[in-house]
């Protein structure tokens, strides 16, 4: 019942997931990277960026990209209802981001042992990972510090660069 050890400081036996919709299909991210879950804010466009990167929003006095997930994984822009959120996650390097995200569930608890397939390699979607079965549905796992591109994250975080080229 050892099983392969995963990276990612999951829990080896059960974890705690956050479910949402996007594009009509369930996806998850880990509940100890989500920081708070908001109603849709307005974000200041910035220009020459992705379509999937909004903009800026104001998270308690500090600006937050803010990405739009169905955007982001091709399946087209959020539907605006009652239950479009911005999830506001922690990044590895202390950094936050904000995702909206559709129909924004609860806090699930799940065995890792229910996941389905192990988590994708592919280089065009670095944050796609492992497929769980979760209450009878078959949710995908994001990687919340993989969903933007390297040259991109250190644009938006320059102190993550390590150094100041501009």
């Amino acid at each position: 019942a050892a099983g392969r050890p995963r990276r990612g400081g999951l829990d080896a036996a059960t974890m705690q997931l956050l479910t949402f919709g996007v594009g009509g299909e369930p996806y998850a991210i880990e509940s100890r990277r989500v920081v708070e879950v908001l109603p849709l804010v307005p974000a200041r466009s910035l220009p020459q960026l992705p379509d999937y990167l909004l903009g800026l929003f104001t998270y308690r006095g500090s600006l937050v990209p803010l990405v739009e997930l169905g955007r982001r994984l091709g399946v087209g822009p959020a539907v605006k209802r009652l239950s479009t959120r911005v999830i506001v996650v922690a990044l590895e390097g202390g950094h936050r981001l904000g995702l909206v995200a559709e129909n924004v569930i609860v806090i699930r608890a799940v065995d890792e042992a229910a996941a389905a397939v192990p988590p994708l390699e592919l280089d065009a979607a670095p944050y796609l990972g492992r497929v769980l079965r979760l209450g009878g549905e078959t949710v995908q796992l994001l990687d919340v510090d993989r969903l933007l591109p390297a040259d991109l994250h250190a644009g938006l975080f320059p102190a993550a660069a390590g150094r100041s080229s501009r």
